[in-house]
């Protein structure tokens, strides 16, 4: 009977997508951030490509974030069985930091759209997408840390 339930666990595979996915998030909040920052400095108008890579960068993280509460439900059992930092760290400040990320992309993007000026536009990208982005890359559990270690790069 095991055996069934091994084979039928998708955790793996959505572990890895979720991995995978923090990559596209990065590039596209990063790229969407600074390109609004630099076109809000030079006073440039928002280019289509600039609005599309902000668009991606919200659906991106709302996506991973399907995929986050996924994990967080099917590995429920094994947070009883960590340490109690690690389990501090993945049900609270992990989940918590990133749902404040994804929040602040959200808004970032809702209220350029109601934004007057280009320049007003491009001020609430930059900061609420660069904000996230730096609550992002302390959150991520990278293979250089303590939370992270023998994860990998994907």
């Amino acid at each position: 009977m095991q055996d069934a339930a091994a084979a039928s666990d998708m955790t793996p595979l959505f572990l890895f997508f979720h991995s995978l996915l923090r990559w596209g998030i990065l590039i596209t909040v990063a790229a969407a951030g600074i390109t609004a920052l630099m076109g809000m400095l030079r006073n440039g108008p928002v280019l289509m490509w600039h609005r599309s890579m902000a668009i991606w960068g919200m659906v991106l993280c709302h996506v991973q974030l399907v995929i986050g509460f996924a994990l967080y439900f099917m590995r429920w059992d094994s947070f009883a069985m960590r340490p109690p930092d690690q389990m501090r760290y993945w049900k609270f400040e992990h989940m918590g930091m990133m749902l404040i990320a994804i929040a602040l992309v959200t808004i970032g993007r809702l209220a350029s759209k109601k934004a007057k000026t280009d320049k007003g536009k491009q001020l609430r990208v930059a900061i609420f997408y660069l904000l996230a982005l730096l609550l992002m890359l302390a959150m991520i559990p990278w293979p250089f840390t303590a939370m992270g270690e023998g994860r990998g790069w994907i």
